[in-house]
């Protein structure tokens, strides 16, 4: 059984980024919903943009960090929190990706995500009495992976470099480099 902590010694956000379970009870939990519409807001700019220049500069203040320009993002585009998005160089971000990113998604150099690609860095217990708790588990996509339409990366995973994942998967644990992966639960098909 997960155990939950409801006392609030650290901002809310480094809490549920560090792994901790964190209660909807917690004195804090309203501001997950803050800083939820503050992303809202921020993706109505990003997502009317009209250059692949805009949309780097708009993600670029949802993040607090500059994208590259040699990244390109097309939009819509969804995010529930955006600061703990961190994006390498030339990396290519297809339509209709979601992101929650309260966990932390970290996307090295010269990776490739397909349309409607799903990144998903929290989770909540399985406990039905802790269930409305939140926990993140970061996702750590690295160099030159490829990331097809309709995937999906559960909470935790490392997708190793050069590694590819088919448009579909369910990925639930790592990936290891060098390796195709495919399926619901994701499983390595072959190296490359």
């Amino acid at each position: 059984m997960s155990k939950l902590n409801t006392e609030n010694k650290q901002d809310i956000f480094d809490r549920i980024k560090s792994g901790e379970v964190v209660s909807y009870t917690d004195p804090d939990f309203y501001k997950l919903a803050l800083q939820s519409e503050r992303a809202i807001g921020s993706l109505v700019g990003l997502n009317a943009s009209k250059t692949l220049d805009d949309i780097r500069k708009n993600l670029s203040e949802l993040t607090e960090s500059k994208v590259d320009d040699t990244t390109t993002i097309y939009t819509p585009f969804s995010i529930n929190y955006g600061k703990n998005l961190k994006l390498g160089k030339n990396i290519f971000i297809n339509q209709n990706c979601q992101m929650l990113d309260l966990g932390g998604i970290t996307i090295e150099d010269d990776v490739m995500i397909g349309p409607r690609v799903n990144l998903l860095s929290e989770t909540h217990p399985v406990e039905p009495e802790q269930r409305e708790a939140l926990i993140g588990k970061p996702i750590h996509i690295k160099r030159h992976a490829w990331i097809g339409a309709g995937a999906t990366i559960l909470p935790g995973v490392t997708v190793g470099e050069h590694a590819v994942v088919a448009a579909g998967a369910v990925v639930s644990k790592d990936v290891p480099n060098r390796t195709v992966v495919g399926g619901v639960p994701a499983k390595v098909i072959k190296t490359i």
